[in-house]
C-alpha cells in the first residue's frame, strides 16, 4: 500500500498538485450565497455582463472551474493584479465556491466553438 501512496504522491507532484489542492476539495457552491458575496465584485465587474470599463472581465456565464482557478491563483500570488490579489486574499474555499457558482449561473455571452466550421 505504501508503494501505491508513494506513486500517487509522485504523480501529484509531477502534475503540480497536492492532496490539499483546492481543485480536489469537495466544497459545493451556493449561488444565492454567492449573489450576496458578489456585491463587492460589482464595483468593477458590474452585474457580470456590463463592467465598470471595458478592461475588466465579464464574469457572467464563465465556467466555475475557470473562475475558481483564477481566484485561487490570485490568492496564492500566482496571478498578479493588485486589486484582485487583495480581494482574493481573504476569500475562504466556501466563498470561492459560492462566487463561482453564482457567476457561472448567470446568462452571459461566453460560448465555445461547438458547431463552428473553419
Amino acid at each position: 500500500m505504501s508503494l501505491r501512496l508513494a506513486t500517487l504522491s509522485l504523480a501529484l507532484a509531477v502534475a503540480g498538485l497536492s492532496a490539499s489542492t483546492p481543485a480536489m476539495a469537495s466544497v459545493h457552491g451556493n449561488a444565492a450565497a454567492g449573489k450576496d458575496k458578489a456585491k463587492v465584485c460589482a464595483a468593477c465587474h458590474g452585474d457580470g455582463n456590463k463592467t465598470l470599463d471595458g478592461t475588466y472581465p465579464k464574469l457572467a456565464g464563465q465556467y466555475p472551474d475557470y473562475l475558481s482557478k483564477a481566484l485561487h491563483d490570485y490568492k496564492a500570488g500566482k496571478r498578479k493584479n493588485v486589486i484582485m490579489g487583495g480581494q482574493a486574499a481573504n476569500l475562504s474555499e466556501q466563498d470561492i465556491a459560492d462566487l463561482t457558482e453564482y457567476f457561472g449561473s448567470l446568462s452571459g455571452g461566453i460560448h465555445d466553438l461547438t458547431g463552428h466550421n473553419r
